[in-house]
């Protein structure tokens, strides 16, 4: 996942499609996002559902996201059945998670989301970007270099959807010879008329079943969207608007002031540049020279994400931080697997399949462990 949703959380909230590509990048088997009304809207083939949501475009927009899931996993030290910190991450894969978002365009955003220990906070309005934590009263302030704004990013690193046209584009790059797209009848979704598009993953070997996309029927944009395992009647992962209005919201609404006694920080110019791409090449050589960075094995919907871990230092456990700790404690509480490949970890969901190997690797995908095996080995 792209470092800017590791750091700035709520992003992943601007748009409930690009949660969908973010995670698993297609979707399953029966069912609609909400209950049809049967609205009365005119009939469109999926094809011109697909032009639809590409020439769409917004101005502005706010409402209220849930997303909810229920990713099957088994049980995991500090995150499920946990409290504190990790209530907030169970409910990732396995509960609910309401935020809300505001839009006028990709220099004025601002999403709040909302966790057990309090609400965080992500607003850009020009070159000022905020993140305000109200769990410690916190805020980090930066400034993106007037030069970012004239690249291609638009001073958000690469890969990241800034507009809802944007995140709609990135799920609708996975439309091809390995995906059957398709419609179904209408559904409703906060309270408004919408298509539903159905992306089905030709490849069995595939634990994804369908992804359903609702379309509104007036604007073109997704409303929501619902992730299905193979075989299973009832998603895994549903994201969808509970209240959306298509009205810009007032520029007050992107203007933050920090509450009295917030902690502000603001990170280097070298900090911001590292973040934006500017030292993007050097990262990348860097990580090169340490056996560091990613690639992907396959094609299309059994793609396996092979990551090479960051080489530690060295230390004890006993200098290792909390997050190092709990982490190692999930790695340890996974079952043992090996073979020609090697040997490490192995967590298995009906969506996804991880395997953590002894040498340092990461693979994930949207596939049966063999399809990790068959990647670690190559």
């Amino acid at each position: 996942m792209s470092g800017v949703f590791r750091s700035r959380p709520a992003l992943r909230w601007l748009v409930p499609t690009a949660a969908a590509v973010v995670v698993i990048g297609g979707g399953a088997a029966a069912g609609t996002i909400a209950a049809s009304a049967d609205p009365t809207l005119p009939e469109r083939s999926a094809a011109q559902l697909l032009v639809d949501v590409q020439s769409a475009k917004v101005d502005g927009l706010s409402g209220t996201v849930v997303q909810t899931a229920d990713l099957g996993l088994p049980a995991l030290p500090g995150v499920t059945g946990g409290s504190g910190s990790g209530a907030d991450l169970m409910k990732l894969v396995s509960g609910s998670n309401t935020a809300r978002v505001w839009y006028a365009g990709e220099d004025k955003v601002r999403l709040a989301l909302l966790g057990t220990l309090g609400e965080t906070d992500v607003i850009r309005n020009g070159t000022d970007v905020w993140t305000w934590r109200s769990s410690d009263n916190s805020a980090v302030h930066a400034k993106i270099p007037a030069d970012a704004l004239t690249k291609k990013d638009k001073a958000l690193p690469a890969g990241v959807p800034q507009t809802p046209q944007e995140a709609a584009d990135a799920a609708l790059a996975a439309v091809g010879p390995s995906t059957a797209v398709t419609t179904t009848g209408a559904a409703k979704v906060a309270g408004r008329d919408a298509y539903e598009l159905v992306l089905t993953p030709k490849d069995a070997a595939s634990l994804v079943g369908q992804v359903r996309l609702a379309i509104d029927g007036e604007k073109h944009i997704p409303l929501g969207v619902d992730v299905y395992a193979k075989g299973v009647d009832t998603p895994a992962l549903r994201i969808a608007f509970q209240q959306v209005s298509f009205e810009t919201p007032d520029p007050e609404q992107f203007v933050f002031t920090p509450p009295a006694g917030t902690k502000v920080t603001e990170p280097s110019t070298a900090e911001l540049e590292k973040q934006h791409g500017s030292l993007g090449d050097k990262a990348a050589a860097d990580a090169k020279a340490k056996g560091e960075g990613t690639k992907v094995v396959g094609e299309g919907w059994t793609s396996v994400l092979v990551a090479t871990l960051p080489k530690e230092d060295g230390g004890s456990t006993a200098g290792k931080g909390a997050d190092t700790a709990q982490l190692d404690a999930i790695t340890n509480s996974l079952p043992k697997v090996s073979g020609t490949w090697g040997s490490g970890r192995l967590l298995q969901s009906a969506l996804f399949s991880a395997l953590l190997t002894d040498d340092g690797r990461v693979l994930v995908g949207a596939v049966a462990p063999e399809k990790l095996y068959e990647a670690a080995g190559k």
